[in-house]
């Protein structure tokens, strides 16, 4: 059973806590990103990014003096947003971080897959980016089914705590033999089911520390997740979804 999740837009460097294991899978195909995003202009990389002056500016100097397997940081203490620090890996309990050495696994735009230890440095390349590299029509194109191979395990089960912008990379190469399961947070407004972004990125983080926790090795195991207040909603889930209700209390 493999895990999948996003990558975080802010990330830092963590060279301290814990060392990284090994680097990335997918080298050759950072390395060709790294080399396409330094020969763009600087308009051209802003533009890609969708940011600000400022943090254009940031990811343009880190890019440019960028080293792939120099003082890199494990990606699973790099990644700096809601869900990782829900997530809390610096502090996991023993036998935690090998859990999600073997089952997790990190959608990203510029690395491809990355496994928790993986050594990462800084970057700034969203998967849905406009980036038609070296005649790719975008991102999605330039990974092509190489995210899906890199992912399916035996078991040819996906838990997905991807956003859709990630999950999708994995979807469209999913076979009759394949089974992916999304897992929706929400809060119920009347009948329904609404997802709200923060507390579903912090739902993320609490179900992966959880998995580790429990050692989760099937769909099963999935359902005993009751933290935060949300329990496993019987009744709206289904082989393909498994829906965790928040109750109004907390």
């Amino acid at each position: 059973m493999r895990i999948i999740i996003s990558p975080a837009k802010k990330m830092r460097i963590d060279t301290d806590t814990l060392p990284h294991q090994q680097l990335p899978v997918f080298m050759d195909k950072t390395t060709e990103l790294m080399h396409w995003i330094q020969q763009l202009s600087f308009d051209e990389q802003k533009t890609m990014w969708a940011c600000n002056e400022k943090l254009a500016r940031e990811n343009a100097a880190r890019f440019a003096d960028m080293n792939l397997t120099k003082a890199l940081t494990p990606a699973l203490l790099s990644f700096d947003g809601i869900q990782y620090l829900y997530m809390a890996p610096a502090v996991f309990e023993d036998g935690a971080l090998d859990y999600v050495e073997e089952h997790l696994r990190i959608l990203s735009g510029f690395y491809g897959v990355l496994r928790p230890m993986d050594g990462v440095t800084p970057y700034r390349l969203e998967m849905q980016a406009k980036a038609e590299v070296n005649g790719h029509k975008n991102l999605y194109d330039f990974w092509g089914d190489s995210l899906y191979k890199a992912v399916i395990d035996e078991s040819r089960i996906i838990i997905n705590l991807a956003s859709k912008e990630y999950s999708k990379t994995i979807e469209k190469y999913l076979t009759p033999e394949d089974r992916l399961i999304t897992c929706v947070f929400g809060e119920l407004e009347g009948e329904k089911v609404v997802q709200k972004g923060v507390y579903a990125k912090m739902a993320r983080g609490e179900m992966v520390r959880y998995l580790a926790s429990v050692k989760a090795e099937t769909p099963e195991d999935i359902k005993g997740f009751a933290v935060s207040g949300y329990r496993f909603d019987e009744a709206r889930s289904d082989e393909k979804t498994f829906v965790f209700v928040r109750s109004e209390q907390n």
